[in-house]
C-alpha cells in the first residue's frame, strides 16, 4: 500500500510540475501578445502624432529650440545633444537648462497648428512652411509665420489676429479628427 501511495503521489507531483510549466508556458504567450499589442499601439501612436506636424527628418521648428522663444523672446538654434522626444515628435534645444525645462511642460512650449504656418492656417487651412524666425507669443503660446520672398504673413495676421486666430483653432481641429 505504501508503494502505491508514493506512486501516486509521484504521479500527482509530475502532474502538478506539468500544469505549473503548462500555465507557464500560458503566461509567457500571453505577456508576448500583450507586448507586441502596446508596441504596435505605440508605434501607430507616434506615426498619428507625426502626421500633422511641420517636421524635418522627425525634427520640430527645423532644430530651433523652443523653450528659447519664451525665455530669451528670440529664436535659438537647438543643438542634437540636447534633444527630447515628445508624441513621436524630437525638439532640439540650446541648453540642458532648456531641454529640463520643457520635459516639465512639453504642451507648453510646443508650437501651435503643429509649427505651420499660423497665418495660412487661419486664413484657408492649408499646411504651409515655415521660418522659425518669425513668431509670435500669444496668451503663452508660440505661433510661426511663412517669412520669404517679401511676404511675412506675421504681418498679415497682425492686421486681424482675432478673427485669423479663430480660423485657424477651427481649422486645426477639422485637420485633427
Amino acid at each position: 500500500m505504501l508503494k502505491n501511495y508514493k506512486s501516486a503521489s509521484v504521479s500527482l507531483k509530475r502532474q502538478r510540475g506539468a500544469n505549473r510549466k503548462s500555465t507557464f508556458v500560458v503566461q509567457l504567450i500571453n505577456m508576448k501578445k500583450v507586448f507586441f499589442t502596446c508596441t504596435l499601439l505605440m508605434i501607430a501612436g507616434f506615426a498619428f502624432s507625426q502626421k500633422n506636424f511641420n517636421l524635418d527628418n522627425g525634427v520640430a521648428i527645423k532644430g530651433y529650440d523652443p523653450v528659447a522663444y519664451f525665455a530669451q523672446n528670440k529664436s535659438v538654434k537647438g543643438d542634437k545633444q540636447f534633444s527630447v522626444v515628445d508624441n513621436g515628435v524630437t525638439y532640439y534645444f540650446s541648453s540642458a537648462n532648456n531641454k529640463e525645462e520643457f520635459k516639465k511642460n512639453p504642451a507648453k512650449y510646443a508650437p501651435q497648428y503643429g509649427g505651420w504656418c499660423a497665418y495660412a492656417m487661419g486664413k484657408d487651412g492649408t499646411k504651409v512652411e515655415v521660418d522659425p524666425g518669425t513668431f509670435k507669443i500669444i496668451n503663452g503660446k508660440l505661433f510661426l509665420f511663412y517669412n520669404q520672398f517679401f511676404n511675412n504673413t506675421l504681418k498679415s495676421w497682425n492686421k486681424d489676429e482675432e478673427n485669423l486666430h479663430r480660423s485657424a483653432d477651427a481649422n486645426w481641429q477639422k485637420l485633427n479628427h
